[in-house]
């Protein structure tokens, strides 16, 4: 099952980098206001948390021979039955929600930054 988790890690993980790599495009393109970045940055960081929770509760519905991470197991990984689909299903729903919480921590580190530059030059 470890083999499992690295390799849907490695799946998603992808996704996720491909997702902040658009994100930090977009801030980049803000860079003339760092607070409004910062906002950008956060309020994107939040949906793409959101999108991967609503991943990770509609993975046991999904079949698992239609992911990704099963055309990358080899044969013999591969879980059989039933009760393997399911454990399968619930490793892939453990690793998204393990990529949201950290998109969610990024999102609140993003916008804790703005409020608190935000908060800096309205003193000035």
């Amino acid at each position: 099952m470890e083999r499992i988790r690295k390799i849907a890690s490695v799946c998603i993980g992808r996704a996720v980098m491909f997702g902040s790599l658009a994100i930090g495009m977009i801030m980049l393109s803000f860079s003339f206001d760092l607070v409004l970045a910062l906002k950008a940055g956060a309020i994107l960081a939040l949906i793409m948390a959101q999108i991967l929770i609503i991943k990770a509760y509609t993975t046991p519905r999904q079949n698992p021979r239609r992911t990704e991470v099963w055309s990358y197991l080899s044969p013999e990984l591969r879980p059989m039955g039933n009760a393997g689909a399911k454990v399968f299903l619930s490793i892939l729903s453990e690793v998204y929600l393990l990529f949201a919480s950290r998109s969610l921590a990024v999102g609140c580190g993003f916008f804790t930054a703005s409020v608190t530059l935000y908060l800096l030059r309205a003193v000035e």
